[in-house]
């Protein structure tokens, strides 16, 4: 059987991002599949995959490919959601399309996190096949826990009554931290906290500025590890991702796991898999975010967790998350009172893919 080698060179810079979760995602997944991988590069392996755009990792896609070996590039960056992070960085978008097409081309495959990352990737003339595949979230590991949510409330000082509003990313003006600090300016009545950290020497001044915010309901706590983000998402009443460009965003797939309700930017790469109202709710921009978060937050639009369908179909919430992640097998009456409960039709509810169904959803 091939051997793997997940290259994990930059990781400490890339480590806290996303990239850093993807990693870790195909870890588990190679191990579900029995196949043998390795995290140094000095073991034998027949196969690498690189998920970073740093000049070692093209180095070592380089050397693979003159030793013979297969190699796997992780389409995670693309120019669009370069811009708008750091210093310098709008400038430098064009350098960087063409850097991150010369480690692309360098692979055998690109795997992509969603269909429209991989549209964006094929206008880059890569010549490389380019394959949309979600990063994923291990539905095992991601559960709503009361224990973790009252954690949360106590660290951050937070009663059991309090709205509060969570956001994580870097501190990037592309990751929406602007709006969402007008938000929090905004609705004083709510709390407000976000987790994630970039140095401030990256950062422009805008959004050291936006992150320096002194209110009383807003918090910027830094960046806190994996177990306490999931207490967070655990404890929060609402995931606000204002985020302006994204190849998918895993801490939002996070947050739809954790079972906490979600507030998205409507921007195209959420286009035919993420559906206002049913899924998540959507604004265009401040002023949609101004309405949608406090008739949320109060209970005034449905409930869109897996929770509030389990109830709403008359299942349990343990049983609801064995068919998500197929542990249970559906019978006629439960697949019925799931078609119900989302209010569409047994044959929309059995389309097996969103995309694919797109035309029963449009009748």
């Amino acid at each position: 059987m091939r051997k793997v080698l997940l290259y994990n060179g930059g990781m400490n810079v890339a480590g806290k991002s996303g990239v850093g979760r993807a990693m870790e995602h195909q870890a588990r997944a190679l191990e579900s599949a029995g196949i043998p991988y390795t995290f140094d590069p000095k073991e034998d392996y027949d196969v690498v995959h690189l998920n970073t755009v740093f000049p070692d990792s093209l180095w070592m896609s380089l050397k693979a490919r003159m030793e013979g070996k297969r190699v796997v590039y992780y389409g995670h960056s693309t120019m669009e959601d370069f811009r708008n992070s750091f210093i310098g960085s709008n400038m430098a978008a064009g350098l960087f399309r063409r850097w991150i097409r010369r480690c692309y081309r360098s692979g055998d495959v690109v795997i992509t996190p969603t269909p429209y990352s991989a549209r964006l990737l094929q206008t880059y003339g890569i010549n490389r096949e380019i394959v949309p595949l979600s990063n994923g979230i291990d539905l095992a590991a991601y559960k709503k826990s009361e224990e973790g949510a009252e954690r949360f409330r106590r660290a951050y000082c937070f009663t059991s009554t309090q709205k509060v509003v969570l956001g994580v990313g870097h501190y990037i003006e592309r990751k929406g931290i602007l709006d969402f600090v007008e938000m929090a300016r905004k609705y004083p009545q709510y709390e407000f906290i976000w987790f994630g950290s970039t140095p401030s020497a990256l950062i422009p001044s805008r959004i050291r500025k936006a992150v320096r915010t002194q209110l009383p309901n807003l918090q910027f706590p830094g960046f806190i590890s994996k177990e306490e983000l999931m207490d967070a998402y655990s404890g929060s009443d609402l995931f606000f991702f204002p985020t302006l460009e994204e190849t998918e965003g895993i801490v939002m797939l996070e947050a739809m796991a954790m079972q906490t309700p979600v507030l998205v930017r409507d921007i195209p790469v959420y286009e035919g898999w993420l559906e206002h109202d049913r899924t998540v709710y959507k604004g265009k921009g401040r002023e949609d975010f101004e309405q949608l978060l406090p008739v949320i937050l109060e209970k005034q639009l449905p409930d869109l967790t897996q929770e509030a369908l389990a109830e709403k179909a008359s299942l349990s919430t343990t049983h609801m998350s064995n068919i998500e992640t197929g542990n249970s097998k559906l019978s006629l009456p439960t697949i019925v009172s799931l078609a119900n409960a989302l209010s569409v039709s047994v044959d929309e509810f059995l389309c097996d893919s969103v995309i694919h169904s797109k035309d029963i959803f449009s009748q």
